[in-house]
């Protein structure tokens, strides 16, 4: 089992650059991310992630949740080696 202890620019990072989300707007500290695929025009997800300094775990869930994450150890694992 990875960390799962993660900032909300580590996230975000991974979130971008690996998982194919574009960062369009920050209302307050909060980064709204949206996610589009190239070729279901169904599958859109938006995700917020807030800028603080550590998550709580419940938050990293709920945005692994948002993101289309199927198992959450997996999804930390993949945000340690992508941020």
């Amino acid at each position: 089992m990875g960390r799962r202890t993660f900032s909300g620019k580590e996230v975000v990072k991974a979130l971008v650059n690996a998982g194919g989300f574009e960062w369009r707007r920050t209302t307050g500290d909060h980064a709204q991310l949206y996610y589009e695929h190239p070729t279901n025009e169904e599958d859109q997800r938006r995700v917020t992630v807030p800028l603080h300094d550590e998550l709580r775990t419940g938050t990293l869930r709920t945005i692994a949740d948002s993101a289309g994450a199927q198992d959450f150890d997996e999804f930390s694992a993949w945000i340690d080696r992508n941020s």
